[in-house]
């Protein structure tokens, strides 16, 4: 039996616990868990107004309901985002980013892309670029047969 996909996947994981415990860090200078920088981050992605429904943010961050409702009820009372009823359906919601939580999540992201960028320093600029393609084409072939 070849150990190399222990060696390659376990770095992997380890390197996503090391790096994610960065961003944490890093997210907490503005009160925020990096859960609920990606709830911010996906409301800005999505452009001006900033809004989308609950069930968008659940369905693009993988996340149950009631996992989205207690990060949607802690944004909510920092004044980050806004809940509104949805003009277009009578039964739905819409989480709208405010004025103060673009400001925060422009701020947390380029934050949290300069924690990046210094620890992808450890490599030439070439070996990025390279180690990018690898994990792309790893990702994609993963992705296919998930599917």
């Amino acid at each position: 039996m070849r150990p190399e996909p222990m060696a390659v996947f376990g770095r992997i994981y380890r390197l996503a616990r090391l790096v994610g415990d960065e961003q944490e860090r890093t997210y907490a200078r503005w009160s925020i868990s990096r859960g609920e920088f990606d709830v911010l981050a996906a409301l800005r992605r999505a452009g001006e107004p900033y809004t989308l429904a609950p069930k968008a943010l659940t369905a693009s961050l993988m996340l149950t309901s009631g996992g989205m409702t207690g990060r949607l009820d802690r944004l909510e009372r920092a004044g980050l985002v806004r809940r509104s009823p949805d003009p277009t359906d009578r039964r739905g919601l819409q989480v709208t980013l405010t004025p103060a939580g673009r400001k925060l999540v422009e701020e947390a992201a380029d934050a949290g892309l300069a924690v990046q960028r210094r620890l992808l320093d450890a490599l030439p600029v070439e070996d990025q670029q390279h180690l990018a393609d690898l994990l792309r084409t790893l990702l994609a072939a993963v992705s296919d047969r998930e599917r």
